[in-house]
């Protein structure tokens, strides 16, 4: 069953309207997931103008971090209610204003400010977009090629930014790497109001659930900003405990609240859907692990083999060009293999990448020693990126797909935060007091130790996929209809 969104597409655009939309969808998505890595390699900068420590740079990041992750479940469940064009539009809208601030920055403040309403930005597009392409294609072939092209702009996203963030800093400075954003997200803005079909009245009798939708948010926000901050200032400064526990309190309270609630930002029956939660562990895991290997990688290229902004984003061609093709792929082939098979086997291909990563390694490797393995690992990358989501979007009505989207997502975001801050711990372990060369030489034990860690994880999600995701009906001459298959 299509949305009202959807049915009031003209007839005589046909085609043509709905590929124009998925093209609009998948930009904004390559917009928003670019950001995450864009400013790594304009850190060193960033540092020196406007007056960040080796403490407080990261903060940089994590703003981002903190308030995307934190608001993802608020975008999607705001556009199942109150329109997904009018969400996607505002959430452009954000991100674009942010990015113009960010970029006109003049203190550590300002950048943090703008850096932070850029996640909110992100929140509300990441859920959106991947809502209207659940509720523009049939679930199936068309879904699942659609989700194949939205995939390979989000899973590129990761790696062009880094790309495109060493050529911006070295060419026109570092605050290039946020007025891109700009440039962006202003034409994808204008696009949608012509793309995406106006939305429908409120749907009577749903209600917003704001008390459920402000806990959560916020309960998020907490627990993420202590887990991107601990390693920093502390896990026992008086800031994170309280952050913690605050986090905790109300995401207890945002249960209570479900409970109670005549209609429930997170239905029951929207949790009990077996792909939706193996969708979440698969997305939390894999920015755990694939998505936080960039920032090492960016770590390992200008602290380890000395590459400047620019060589540094070239580093990263290889990785871009097998993450598209691995992404766009993704779809055909979990049409003609099923997601099982298909996410096992990058799973596998994957780890297999991580663990040669971090064998090539070292104090003295050279750059193609790397390539065997950001081959293998951007396969795994790639594949893996889009059938998370397309399993988490399995067998859900149209009606829920915002908030669907939004628990998926954000179970991405937080686990880009754990995973970063874990495997920062694990990367910078006893290297307090070194410096000069031995610190050279141990960064880069640290780091190939941390691949090894990534690998682990990889290999935990490959158990989990290979026991929670059923295998669907073999394709044959008369498959079984694909509302009825599972994971």
């Amino acid at each position: 069953m299509r949305s009202p969104e959807t049915s009031s597409v003209p007839d005589g655009l046909g085609w043509n309207r709905e590929t124009a939309t998925l093209a609009l969808l998948s930009f904004a998505m390559l917009i928003v997931s670019l950001d995450q890595y864009i400013v790594v390699v304009a850190l060193p900068d960033i540092a020196r103008d406007l007056g960040y420590s080796t403490q407080t740079l990261q903060s940089v990041i994590s703003a981002y971090a903190v308030a995307s992750a934190g608001f993802l479940l608020f975008g999607g469940r705001a556009a199942d209610l109150l329109g997904r064009r009018r969400i996607l539009a505002t959430g452009l809208a954000l991100y674009a204003g942010a990015a113009l601030v960010g970029g006109l920055a003049t203190s550590a403040g300002m950048l943090l400010v703008a850096r932070a309403v850029q996640g909110l930005g992100g929140a509300l597009v990441f859920p959106t977009t991947l809502a209207l392409i659940n509720t523009t294609f049939a679930e199936g072939r068309a879904r699942n090629r659609a989700l194949g092209v939205w995939g390979g702009a989000g899973a590129a996203g990761l790696v062009i930014g880094v790309l495109l963030g060493g050529f911006l800093t070295q060419t026109f400075g570092w605050e290039a790497v946020f007025l891109v954003n700009v440039a962006l997200a202003g034409p994808a803005l204008l696009l949608a109001f012509v793309l995406i079909p106006r939305d429908g009245e409120r749907e009577k009798g749903r209600k917003f659930d704001l008390p459920g939708a402000l806990s959560v948010t916020f309960g998020v926000t907490f627990i993420v900003f202590a887990l991107v901050q601990g390693p920093g200032l502390g896990w026992l400064s008086p800031g994170i405990l309280i952050s913690a526990v605050a986090g905790l309190l109300l995401i207890g309270a945002f249960f209570v609240i479900e409970r109670r609630s005549d209609d429930p930002l997170m239905p029951p029956r929207l949790m009990a859907n077996p792909n939706l939660i193996t969708g979440v562990v698969i997305t939390f895991m894999f920015m755990a692990t694939f998505g936080s290997v960039l920032y090492f990688l960016s770590l390992y290229f200008q602290e380890i083999l000395g590459y400047d902004a620019l060589e540094t984003g070239a580093g990263f061609l290889i990785p871009t060009v097998v993450v598209v093709a691995g992404s766009t792929g993704a779809g055909r082939l979990v049409t003609r293999f099923g997601l099982r098979r298909t996410l096992v086997a990058a799973l596998a291909i994957g780890a297999l990448g991580a663990v040669a990563l971090g064998l090539a390694i070292s104090p003295d490797g050279t750059y193609a020693e790397l390539v065997p393995g950001l081959v293998a690992l951007s396969i795994g990358d790639g594949v893996v990126f889009t059938t998370m989501f397309i399993a988490a979007a399995t067998g859900i009505p149209d009606r829920r797909q915002g908030i669907a989207s939004g628990i998926a997502s954000t179970g991405s975001g937080v686990g880009a935060a754990v995973g970063l801050a874990v495997l920062v711990l694990v990367a910078t372990a006893g290297l307090d007091d070194l410096s000069g060369e031995q610190l050279r030489i141990e960064t880069a034990d640290g780091i190939s130790t941390t691949l090894f860690v990534v690998a682990g994880g990889i290999a935990l999600t490959f158990l989990v996929a290979l026991s929670r995701c059923p295998t669907p009906a073999e394709p044959g001459p008369a498959p079984v209809p694909y509302q009825a298959r599972r994971c």
